[in-house]
């Protein structure tokens, strides 16, 4: 089926780099107008390149040696082989195809394993037959390229296609992970094994109190990356709530229930699955909408949720890295956005979930996520907007009710399929910062307090609290004791003995790192 030469202007907003003309899934998108946003847009020069492939302002440019002839199937045969796989892409370019150029592209090369992986996807992402006999006798190969892609360990094998389907999802939610140089050094890195090797050096006493004091960084942290600032008592609710993470397993019900217990409060949020449209953003002065983020329609939700929690047991049961599943699933989640209300927070508890579930933390500990995404909240908006904003371009939307939205078109299939590549990075990140700086940063930090506090009770005779609260005051207070402390609740020291402790403590904490790594 033969296409025209794509020379545009724009190809979806961006200006084409002078010479070239769009090569792959854009040739595709542009001759076809498929409402899909492209990741990374593929176009070939008319000049000879240095090394015959280089990026420019978000273009991947090919050297004129990978000229094309101007056809669906040399189209869809270079995307196959030098493309990264977006499911969502492909599914609606497969829609918008005629069937018989499918066909010809795959009996053009029925023994090729770009033609079969091809079409293997396209039968499952259309749920549509061609009409191709099964291939031929020849040797299976996996689906995703497991030099390029994390997969489930044992994929399953269609013998129509002799393809063994690796994703890590099923046609109705799959993610994507790219094996990059940085995700491959910290899967490799085993932070799981360095965490226990960090708390084993330590008293059991030590180790609980670091998790009680982790654990509310971590629930304080996720309520101020909202905007929020509860009261004591609802912090520590919730963080009872996060300690029960991987106890119960994950099922749409499970989710609902830790919903409720977020939102305890419902007279003004909804509970459970949403009924109405939900938008991020901003208000103009007359109360329109002016979203920045939609969430998936309501009538998708219970398809998209179930087909989620499908997808996290394949990641569990394929064996893939549990920080990897945890970021599917938890970004996965977000992005569908199921719930009136609460679900960055939901989204961040599915992260200890997972990682609970799959006993990647210690026992009886988590790893303080939501504090490193405080600390990188812009990070953390940026990594949530690559995916988020590429979405808004294809969504079709109108006012609705007390400024709400109402989405006019089906969006489902925006929310199914994702590059969770760029999340996977970002979360292992935040795991790394925790057990590289702040779990062993905690331990010495109450370390060092014991050791002062004991010193101190062994120079003037005082309660544990007291002491505690005296060691405390010091080192806030940059090893001195504030001159308010010291006219109330210290005033029977005297003066050769609160230089003596200020001392002690002074000593204790030397050359303690109070600053996150």
């Amino acid at each position: 089926m033969d296409l025209p030469i794509q020379k545009p202007a724009l190809f979806q907003g961006v200006t084409l780099p002078s010479g070239t003309t769009l090569a792959g899934l854009s040739a595709l998108v542009h001759a076809f107008n498929v409402q899909a946003p492209v990741r990374q847009s593929s176009c070939i020069t008319e000049q000879n390149i240095k090394g015959h492939i280089k990026e420019e302002r978000g273009w991947k440019i090919y050297s004129k040696r990978y000229e094309l002839e101007p056809t669906v199937q040399a189209h869809l045969n270079f995307a196959m082989r030098y493309e990264n796989i977006d499911l969502l892409v492909l599914k609606r370019v497969f829609i918008s195809l005629p069937a018989e150029a499918i066909e010809q592209y795959v009996l053009s090369a029925p023994n090729s394993v770009l033609t079969r992986r091809a079409w293997y996807l396209y039968e499952l992402l259309t749920g549509n037959m061609l009409a191709v006999p099964d291939a031929p006798n020849v040797t299976s190969v996996d689906l995703l390229d497991t030099d390029k892609y994390f997969t489930k360990a044992s994929g399953t094998l269609s013998r129509r296609h002799k393809v063994r389907d690796n994703l890590l999802g099923t046609a109705r939610f799959c993610p994507i992970i790219r094996k990059t140089e940085l995700l491959k050094t910290l899967v490799e890195s085993n932070l799981s094994k360095s965490a226990l090797s960090i708390i084993g050096r330590v008293s059991k006493s030590v180790v609980s109190r670091a998790a009680s004091f982790l654990l509310l960084a971590d629930s304080q942290a996720s309520f101020q990356i909202e905007g929020e600032r509860p009261a004591r008592n609802r912090i520590e609710r919730w963080g009872r709530a996060i300690m029960q993470a991987g106890k119960n397993p994950l099922s749409v019900e499970e989710i609902i229930r830790l919903h409720g217990i977020l939102i305890e409060d419902n007279r003004f949020v909804q509970g459970g699955l949403r009924t109405d449209g939900v938008f991020l953003g901003e208000h103009t002065a007359d109360g329109e909408p002016l979203p920045e983020f939609i969430g998936a329609k309501p009538d998708a939700l219970a398809d998209l949720m179930n087909s989620l929690i499908e997808a996290n047991t394949i990641m569990k049961e394929g064996g893939l890295d549990p920080v990897l599943q945890a970021a599917a699933t938890a970004f996965g989640f977000v992005y569908v956005h199921p719930f009136a209300d609460g679900n960055g927070r939901l989204h961040r508890c599915l992260i200890h979930h997972t990682l609970s579930d799959r006993q990647f933390t210690p026992p009886g500990m988590l790893f303080p996520v939501s504090s490193v995404m405080l600390d990188w909240i812009d990070k953390y908006r940026e990594t949530l907007q690559s995916h988020s904003a590429r979405l808004m371009e294809f969504i079709e939307w109108e006012p609705a009710a007390k400024g709400n939205i109402h989405v006019l078109n089906d969006t489902a299939d925006l929310y199914r399929y994702f590059d969770c590549t760029e999340s996977a990075e970002f979360l292992y990140s935040c795991v790394r910062r925790t057990v590289e700086a702040d779990l062993p940063r905690e331990i010495d930090y109450l370390t060092r307090r014991d050791q002062a506090v004991r010193e101190v009770m062994n120079v003037v005779e005082m309660p544990d609290l007291i002491a505690e609260q005296f060691v405390l005051f010091v080192h806030r207070n940059g090893g001195t004791l504030p001159k308010n402390r010291r006219e109330r609740e210290f005033v029977a020291l005297k003066e050769e003995e609160l230089i003596a402790l200020e001392e002690i403590v002074r000593d204790a904490f030397d050359g303690f790192d109070n600053v996150p790594g």
